[in-house]
Order: structure tokens, then C-alpha cells, then sequence
């Protein structure tokens, strides 16, 4: 099963979040599908993911996007996720 917490963060403080849920295994070719679609229930603009996101998430159960991230500009500091299964 695959659960990833999604939350929209501006200094420290949660300005929305987003569970998502899928009942297959994690699959890390299909990362980009699920951080897609997080991005659209969380109303946002899809951050660029490369291979050190991936790596992030699945050492460390978290990974993070910031400004540089992303190609349009956002208005909150960092996009953080999750791997709510820990």
C-alpha cells in the first residue's frame, strides 16, 4: 500500500494537506504519477522531480521541494512528503 502525506508549508505552518492513497506497492517508476496527482488535489503547480527526490524518499521516508523546484513561482515555502506507512 502506498500512503504519502502531502503538506503546502509557509513558515513551519501547514497551509493545506493531502493524503494520498493507492492499494498497490510503492512503485518508484510511477513516483512522478502519484506526486502529479497530490499536486492536483493540493491545487499546485507539479514540481520537477529528479532521481535525489526519489533517493530522499526512500531513505528517509520525506523529501521536499522548494522554490527550485518548481518551474512557475509559488507562494508558499516548500512542498513536503511523507511515506505515511512508517
Amino acid at each position: 500500500m502506498v500512503r504519502i502525506w502531502a503538506k503546502v508549508m509557509k513558515k513551519d505552518k501547514i497551509l493545506s494537506q493531502y493524503m494520498f492513497e493507492r492499494q498497490e506497492n510503492i512503485d518508484y517508476s510511477e513516483f512522478f504519477d502519484y506526486l502529479k496527482e497530490i499536486c492536483e488535489n493540493l491545487d499546485i503547480a507539479t514540481p520537477v522531480l529528479i532521481k535525489n527526490h526519489l533517493f530522499n524518499f526512500a531513505k528517509y521516508n520525506n523529501v521536499r521541494f522548494t522554490q527550485s523546484d518548481f518551474v512557475e513561482q509559488i507562494s508558499f515555502d516548500k512542498l513536503v512528503l511523507e511515506n505515511a506507512l512508517i
